[in-house]
């Protein structure tokens, strides 16, 4: 059984910060579930391009405000208890008004050390 609290994460290697967003990360692929887990924060007034060209995901919003847009496709908003699953490696801007905060769950699972290329993308990594 794994036992965690996001205290547990905070200011450790699993807790990515960048300028736009603030992940988390509470399982990984060391942790042997099959997918990964974080709790991320999408910080107010930003805009981040992402495309997970090696990963599904799905995300879940608890608190804030703000939108997704599909490159080349529809915008759709982004409150508290909207959920999006990007099943077809969707291009996509994400911003946030208010800061959101999200639960992500990535397949594969991610192993802790991705961060988004000048495309969005985070590699695959083997390790």
């Amino acid at each position: 059984m794994i036992v965690k609290h996001l205290n547990d994460v905070i200011h450790t290697k699993d807790d990515i910060d960048t300028k736009t967003w603030n992940a988390r990360r509470l399982l990984l692929k060391k942790d042997g579930m099959g997918f990964s887990l974080h709790d991320t924060i999408i910080k107010a007034g930003t805009e981040t391009l992402i495309w997970y060209k090696n990963h599904v995901e799905a995300v879940y919003c608890v608190e804030g405000k703000g939108e997704i847009e599909v490159v080349g496709g529809e915008t759709y908003p982004i409150l508290p208890g909207t959920l999006y699953a990007l099943n077809g490696h969707e291009k996509h801007l994400l911003r946030a008004e208010k800061q959101l905060r999200m639960v992500c769950v990535f397949n594969p699972p991610l192993t802790g050390n991705e961060v988004h290329d000048e495309e969005g993308v985070y590699p695959l990594i083997n390790t």
